[in-house]
């Protein structure tokens, strides 16, 4: 089963899924940027329309406590659309935690994470569908964010939710799979995200040959990658045999990504990517697994 802030759905029912999106962050406590807020309810509909128009049937929403998580909005949103969101729960990394972390250990942050999947998140009622977007920072991570990631891999071993990561600029791929692995949490419970940044491609390959999935979940944002870039190097782990573990999305976190403000918007990869795939000789249902199967079987609780 997935778990969705209106209920639980069966993978079938999930539809063309976005899978690493923000509709409402707050990440300006640190970036000192009003960018980077997304905070009005009545932008994130229209957006959320236009993702539906599209063909867009699900979004998985990895605002997280520390990044402006508003799950009972996110409800609101899903019911007003008839898009389905998947709620997240975890922290994101070093220095967007919360204060009350500070000092926490591996065994903390798995506690507060289990208790949000078996309790629900605060007294809303709405259970979260992943752990996630968990992270490490560029080129390292910090002992604060390996207990986070720890925390999060043992709350994922607990309840069977699957695990989203953030790395920042693609790096620290390898270095967070391998401390999965130490940890034992199948592969088949981990997204490591933003692989589409990582210009190693041999280190994206690795993260695919451990049986992880991959994101490719940054498309549009040109200014670090060109999308030919990205496209690439999905096609090359497609002709190894890994399209089973690919996963897309636009990762949008600021008001001018919104297509109201002159941005891609929510459908980016709908509108824009998809075609390069298709003519890049990709079938439709090669498409159909890349934004339908994959989502789904990644997002299924383990053990239901």
């Amino acid at each position: 089963m997935i778990q969705t802030v209106t209920g639980s759905i069966q993978p079938s029912e999930l539809g063309v899924c976005s899978v690493h999106e923000h509709l409402c962050i707050d990440l300006s406590r640190v970036k000192k940027d009003p960018d980077t807020v997304l905070d009005d309810p009545e932008g994130m509909r229209l957006e959320l329309e236009l993702f539906r128009r599209a063909g867009g049937q699900a979004i998985v929403e990895v605002t997280n406590e520390g990044m402006g998580r508003n799950v009972t909005l996110l409800r609101q949103l899903s019911q007003q659309t008839n898009v389905h969101i998947i709620a997240s729960t975890g922290f994101y990394k070093d220095p967007f935690l919360p204060d009350k972390t500070i000092g926490w250990e591996a065994d903390d942050f798995a506690a507060h994470i289990t208790g949000e999947v078996v309790n629900g998140i605060d007294d809303s009622g709405i259970y979260p569908g992943i752990i996630g977007e968990v992270g490490s920072s560029r080129g390292e991570i910090k002992p604060i964010e390996e207990a986070l990631l720890t925390g999060a891999a043992l709350a994922a071993k607990a309840t069977g939710l699957p695990v989203t990561t953030h790395t920042t600029l693609g790096t620290m791929a390898m270095a967070q799979v391998e401390l999965f692995q130490r940890l034992d949490l199948p592969m088949t419970q981990v997204i490591i995200g933003h692989q589409d940044l990582n210009g190693d491609e041999g280190e994206v390959l690795a993260v695919a040959e451990a049986g992880a999935y991959v994101g490719f979940d940054t498309i549009g944002k040109t200014n670090y990658r060109s999308d030919e870039e990205r496209l690439r190097t999905l096609l090359s782990l497609w002709e190894r045999g890994y399209g089973e573990q690919i996963l897309l999305s636009a990762d949008l976190t600021r008001k001018s990504h919104w297509e109201q403000h002159g941005g891609s918007g929510y459908s980016l990869v709908l509108r824009s990517f998809v075609p390069k795939l298709r003519q890049a000789g990709l079938t439709e249902g090669d498409v159909h697994q890349l934004l339908v199967d994959n989502p789904a079987r990644a997002l299924n609780r383990k053990g239901d």
